[in-house]
């Protein structure tokens, strides 16, 4: 395949810019989230695209934090976005910075733009603002401040900054063209003032830059050439181009901003305010709960950083939105586990079996696969003894058609083991089944039994009840019943009640000696992880993701 036919949309233009020289054959990337919550599967896109690109064309990549609004910011969310960018397998070494460490270079530069003219303090509301802002269809109208003179605009500015004024009582303002076609250039606002104490400037500062002002000056200080963003951002590049065309670069090396598709995922939500709005209702464990998108709670869920990495470079960078579904986020777990994670027996919904013709005292040792796709894995040795459990769902009273597991007067082969009839069904007060008593075909025995070549049609997972593990297993579906784009209400609405099932299981004795994050394949139940919440004798573990790939079966289907 053509190489060049590889590249996506946003490489073309850098190897365009190297081929002129326009950056003198730099590239310089940067990664700037908002401390204000936790980041999301949508920006382990843009994770791995702007440091991938970095590396790509080895070149830097920054991680930088854009903390201009201490009211929604937290130091426990910058730390938290430091793991999640190393775990996804990213280093930004010595190329960590914060926005709050150029307040003093924003503030001259708002300074510079009253000088110029170019800047006004104005008292309208935040209602007015957008009042006389106008529509896409008609022009915007001048404040009655905006002609203010130079040195009246100073003063003020100086007051904002000295704590004068309340929040909401002035703002300074861009005095660009309030007849724009562009409603972002209608004058957009530059600095607000925020009586909040900031998590590292403390209480110096009162008046803080919004984003579109602060963020290309970040760029422009930092020497970036290509600032990478989604589409939202497309409408406001004009801006960010008139406030880097205000900067003074002596070298005129200044960064042009490039939008490319956000990363949307059917039945997801891909907002940090309303996943903060789950957080806060108590609709979740926490940032971290395994039902969430964040890159925490996917990490907790058991997904791993090489299969979010494969995820984000098999969709692609496009220029128009779309979106995924999740069976192919949960393809790229399957194939990332399938040849690492040890298979082993766990009964997520035990019922008790007792062979009754199996002696009492006996316990024997069975040999199983811990990878049948990679023998280089090795075998392990699993007990067995005359009590067992096997999953409720494996045994029907009364079978249906083509039912071919267990039940009265049929027989089932238990994986690397004997085959088996059911004999007898006890029944507690209440008519549920608390055991099934079955006798044991004792020349069965797989792989050395004078019938273990006897067919049956069914096999069944089993764990021994001698040394079973107490094992409370976490099964997860999707946080929302369908897509939800509309307000807090309606997204709330959708909120799935039936998200999280746990249930008490038992799982064989070796997944006893394992610890938090290792994963496994549990036979016939799909792959999970064990859980920080375990405890000696009792796992915790959630499942990662079921066994069918329904991703491939679409793929198949066309």
């Amino acid at each position: 395949m053509d190489q060049e036919n590889t590249k996506n949309f946003i490489e073309l233009i850098i190897d365009k810019d190297n081929e002129t020289g326009k950056y003198g054959e730099r590239v310089h990337t940067r990664f700037p989230p908002e401390p204000n919550g936790y980041l999301h599967l949508g920006h382990a896109k843009s994770i791995c695209l702007n440091f991938g690109i970095g590396k790509k064309y080895k070149g830097l990549t920054n991680l930088r934090f854009d903390d201009t609004n201490p009211s929604k910011e937290d130091v426990e969310y910058v730390e938290s976005i430091k793991r999640d960018v190393a775990w996804l397998g990213f280093s930004w070494e010595d190329r960590l910075y914060f926005a709050s460490d150029y307040f003093d270079i924003f503030y001259k530069q708002a300074l510079k733009l009253i000088k110029k003219g170019k800047a006004y303090v104005d008292d309208l509301t935040g209602e007015q603002i957008r009042e006389y802002r106008g529509t896409f269809s008609q022009p915007g109208k001048e404040s009655p401040y905006r002609n203010r003179s130079i040195e009246e605009n100073l003063r003020l500015f100086e007051e904002m900054k000295d704590g004068k004024y309340a929040d909401g009582e002035k703002v300074l303002r861009a005095k660009i063209d309030m007849a724009s076609p562009n409603i972002n250039m209608r004058d957009p606002v530059l600095y607000r003032i925020i009586h909040a104490s900031h998590h590292r400037t403390g209480n110096k500062w009162c008046i803080y830059p919004i984003y579109d002002f602060a963020h290309p000056l970040e760029d422009a200080i930092e020497r970036i050439t290509h600032s990478i963003c989604t589409l939202e951002f497309e409408d406001h590049r004009p801006l960010y181009n008139w406030v880097v065309e205000e900067w003074d670069d002596p070298e005129n090396q200044k960064p042009q901003q490039i939008e490319f598709a956000r990363l949307n995922v059917a039945n997801m939500v891909m907002s940090k305010r309303k996943l903060r709005l789950l957080v806060e209702k108590g609709l979740v464990s926490g940032w971290d709960d395994p039902r969430m998108p964040t890159i925490a709670g996917i990490r907790r869920r058991g997904y791993t950083p090489e299969s979010i990495r494969n995820f984000c470079e098999r969709i692609g960078v496009a220029k128009a939105d779309s979106t995924v579904e999740p069976a192919f986020l949960e393809s790229c777990i399957r194939e990332d586990l399938k040849l690492k994670a040890p298979r082993y027996m766990t009964v997520v919904d035990p019922i008790k079996v007792v062979l009754t013709n199996y002696p009492k005292d006996l316990t024997e040792t069975v040999v199983a696969d811990n990878n049948q796709e990679n023998e280089e894995m090795g075998m392990r040795l699993m007990t067995f003894s005359r009590e067992l459990y096997i999953e409720r769902s494996d045994f029907m009273e009364e079978p249906v058609k083509k039912f071919f597991r267990l039940a009265p007067g049929k027989e089932v082969r238990l994986k690397y083991a004997y085959i088996i009839k059911c004999e007898e069904v006890i029944k507690d007060a209440d008519g549920n089944i608390t055991e099934l008593r079955c006798t044991c075909d004792m020349d069965s025995k797989s792989g050395s039994g004078a019938n273990a070549n006897r067919k049956v049609k069914g096999t069944l997972h089993w764990v021994n009840a001698a040394d079973a593990v107490d094992t409370e297993c976490r099964l997860y579906e999707s946080l929302l019943r369908t897509d939800s784009e509309g307000d807090d209400g309606d997204f709330l609405s959708q909120v799935n009640p039936h998200s999280l099932m746990v249930t008490q299981g038992k799982a064989e004795a070796g997944l006893g000696d394992f610890k938090e994050g290792d994963k496994f394949q549990f036979l016939r139940q799909g792959y999970f992880v064990i859980d920080r919440d375990s405890q000696p004798g009792h796992l915790v573990v959630n499942r990662i993701v079921g066994l069918r790939d329904t991703w491939a079966k679409m793929q198949q289907k066309g």
